[in-house]
């Protein structure tokens, strides 16, 4: 705690009735300009979405083995070769980031409506592509996979 003598309390008695002091040469600040005076300060501009970015976590792209890919294969087979009833699939693909290393899994589910050879990639009806190099598993109980 601060503590004050006498003297100290009667420092400022000869200014303190004064009127405030306004400049004849520079005109006052608005509010909005002296409020904005006080207001915080980011030095480093973008330094916490880099910090956000930076922590937000991804996941590693799984590399299947030559026998799950022969699965896969098949199940690809089994799935072109019943587009005509557009078999429903569950279908879980890797999605790499756009910004950092890794990615995140997904899971679609709809039905197919067509698989691009050349392109590699599946369709389904509600118009999601999936590139066929990221399908990690499928699921069709309509075709019995």
């Amino acid at each position: 705690m601060i503590q004050f003598n006498q003297s100290d309390r009667h420092r400022y008695d000869d200014i303190i009735d004064l009127p405030h002091h306004v400049s004849r040469t520079h005109p006052g600040m608005p509010a909005k300009d002296r409020a904005a005076q006080f207001a915080p300060f980011a030095a480093l501009t973008g330094h916490g979405e880099a910090v956000k970015e930076t922590s937000r976590l991804t996941e590693r792209r799984i590399e299947l083995d030559e026998s799950a890919k022969a699965a896969l294969d098949e199940k690809l087979r089994v799935i072109r070769s019943r587009l005509d009833i557009h078999p429903s699939a569950a279908i879980t693909y890797f999605v790499p980031d756009g910004r950092k290393a890794g990615g995140a899994y997904e899971k679609a589910a709809g039905q197919v409506i067509g698989i691009d050879g050349y392109e590699r990639v599946l369709f389904l009806e509600d118009g999601t592509k999936i590139p066929i190099a990221e399908i990690i598993e499928i699921e069709s109980p309509d075709i019995g996979i």
